[in-house]
């Protein structure tokens, strides 16, 4: 424990094996989990000073931990050399056109997935974990004194980033001696200082000690400009700009001007509204017909419920309340569904939002893009202008795709009825997921199925979208997987080819989609399709059959393994009985299907389907 006051913070490193308390000793109604540091040191009862001494041994204990977090991802990156990487020129090597991101150089000597893999250990994003690799590695192989000062707790974590995130681009091109000179010039100071200043005066003596470099690192940096967007909440983003400082300056002023030209005019929405609308003119330029048209593409997810609220002309929700829900939650007041009156401003609340791009907007917002894009019409919903619509039908009980099409196809479904009970109002389902594929492509069909239902990369902390994925076998073609959407899932080309070439990852996938991930270093994650709930309306947590490589098994919670088998090898019960397993749209009976063998991939082929993904049937596709 620290000295002082009544209670403290200690940190203690030691292996323990204690067996978890017994459950039949846990008192009825308790709920057994480990104690809070606030329960074991009350903070109600410290002074007004011992809270704040609290908090800066806090952040002492924090900056140990960031020197010890820098040490160990050091240590796991040496583990992982580049010399498993495919060289350039070879089948599945990265690209030499894709730059990497401004700030994150990719790390001399280490795999280019080891921030893949780090990225799940630490369970953040691949950007981050880039990041976080890069200021490790610039801190314990470059900045020695700084480190040391972090380890001490001299110094905390964000002048220390600061000073590292400065550095580690000109750690490369600099020599030793120039960095220990900018190290020991800005290092006594940097703990009186803001982290902006700190950040300052680094550049600072870089320019002092080398301008030549500073201006090749700047024309390196301009080669990195971009332009992204990140989203905020309320329907809201933000474009981010990374662009040279004149030009950003320049671009700001003239918004601004334009801006305050509207206010003066009348215009009585705020300044920074003007800014934004003076914005999108100067980029969009609605009234220019001078020059070629250019077609943004948008993702929009409706589902029923929200476009019922859309077409009402108005942000409540008369009917689309109707959602199926659990069939034990208590009927909401008003539910037409129920007693047949209007629906009450609670119930509007069961209705599950659209989306755009991935990011959930109200039903006005809806509304609004609809009718802009021509698609909400008085005789229904159609296909925009120049788009397409496509219509996914999931399972009620656990969000689960069960089928796809496109508006056509539906009608002449409702038209055709069961063909095994015509006329009659039965039960069988008339639609269903696409059947397994003989070749090495999947079919047009299965692709508006697996992109409709992963709606982008499916590896954990990845969120590219569906237009930059490719369909891959979780379960390699060549080693016996089955073109089918049980054993296909989207995965961007980046890990597509971690997939493919990086040694010691693991894919297994279950046939419902839940896809699950391991690292060479054993972390496993899993994501499921964005629509499927993580548990069954009873609470239960859904199969875990997966289709994986022969040598991994499959654990259950509690920890027990599964053997796998081959698929045509049934499973023995218990009592001796046996039971076959069969895709869900195959009948019970009659003879196995005929047709030729899966063929093997051509040789010299390489697995990293390059290919783009062939059109839809009816020059529809599971998007706008």
């Amino acid at each position: 424990m620290f000295e002082g006051g009544r209670f403290g913070v200690g940190l203690t490193v030691d292996v323990l094996d204690v067996p978890s308390w017994p459950a039949e000793l846990v008192p009825a109604g308790a709920v057994a989990r480990p104690t809070r540091l606030g329960e074991a040191m009350p903070v109600a009862a410290r002074t007004d000073a011992e809270i704040a001494l609290e908090l800066q041994r806090i952040q002492q204990a924090e900056s140990a931990l960031a020197a010890y977090r820098a040490e160990l991802i050091c240590e796991l990156a040496a583990r992982r050399p580049d010399t498993t990487d495919r060289q350039l020129g070879k089948p599945g090597a990265a690209s030499p056109d894709w730059l990497p991101g401004p700030g994150n150089p990719p790390s001399a000597g280490v795999s280019e997935f080891f921030a893949d893999e780090l990225a799940m250990v630490l369970n953040c994003s691949r950007a981050e974990a880039t990041t976080q690799a890069e200021l490790s590695t610039t801190l314990v192989e470059h900045l020695p004194a700084t480190w040391a000062a972090l380890a001490d707790s001299a110094l905390g974590w964000p002048r220390a980033r600061a000073v590292a995130a400065e550095l580690s681009g000109p750690v490369r091109e600099l020599a030793p001696q120039v960095i220990a000179a900018v190290e020991a010039a800005v290092l006594p100071g940097a703990r009186e200082l803001p982290v902006t200043r700190v950040r300052a005066a680094v550049r600072r003596e870089l320019l002092r000690h080398d301008a030549a470099a500073a201006e090749r690192r700047r024309r390196q940096a301009e080669r990195c400009a971009d332009v992204v967007v990140h989203p905020a909440p309320d329907g809201m983003a933000e474009l981010s700009v990374f662009l040279p400082q004149p030009m950003a300056a320049a671009i700001r002023e003239t918004v601004d001007r334009y801006g305050r030209m509207a206010k003066e005019d009348g215009d009585s929405r705020p300044i920074g509204q003007l800014r934004v609308s003076a914005l999108g003119d100067l980029v969009l330029r609605p009234w220019d017909t001078s020059r070629p048209p250019v077609t943004a593409h948008l993702d929009v997810l409706a589902p029923v419920g929200a476009l019922f609220a859309a077409a009402a002309g108005h942000d409540t929700c008369p009917v689309g309340h109707q959602l199926p829900h659990h069939a034990d939650a208590a009927p909401v007041a008003g539910d037409p569904s129920v007693s047949g009156g209007p629906a009450s401003a609670a119930s509007c609340r069961q209705v599950a939002p659209a989306e755009v791009e991935g990011q959930p907007i109200t039903a006005a917002q809806l509304r609004a893009l609809l009718e802009g894009l021509d698609a909400l019409c008085p005789g229904g919903l159609q296909a925009p202008t120049g788009g397409s619509l496509g219509i996914s039908l999931l399972d009620p009980a656990t969000g689960a795709l069960r089928a796809t099409a496109t508006r056509g196809e539906l009608a002449r479904s409702v038209r055709r009825g069961c063909p095994a009970h015509p006329g009659a109002d039965c039960a069988c389902p008339v639609l269903g997921p696409p059947a397994p594929s003989h070749r090495y492509r999947p079919s047009a069909v299965q692709h508006r199925f697996t992109r409709s239902r992963d709606r982008g990369c499916r590896h954990p902390g990845c969120g590219n979208r569906p237009g930059w994925a490719d369909l891959d076998h979780v379960l390699p073609h060549a080693d016996g997987g089955a073109t089918a959407c049980e054993n296909l899932c989207c995965l961007c080309r980046r890990h597509h080819r971690l997939k493919t070439f990086a040694p010691g990852w693991r894919f297994a996938m279950t046939p419902d989609g839940i896809l699950r991930v391991t690292t060479p270093s054993g972390v496993t994650r899993k994501t499921r399709p964005p629509d499927m709930a993580a548990t069954t309306p009873d609470g239960a947590t859904r199969s875990t059959r997966s289709t994986r490589p022969p040598d991994m098994p499959a654990t259950t919670p509690d920890g027990a393994t599964r053997s796998t088998r081959p698929p045509d090898m049934p499973a023995t019960t218990p009592d001796g009985a046996t039971r076959s397993t069969r895709p869900p749209d195959m009948a019970a009976t009659g003879p196995p299907p005929s047709g030729p063998p899966l063929p093997a991939r051509p040789p010299g082929r390489s697995p990293v389907d390059h290919s783009p993904p062939p059109a839809t049937e009816d020059g529809d596709s599971a998007r706008f």
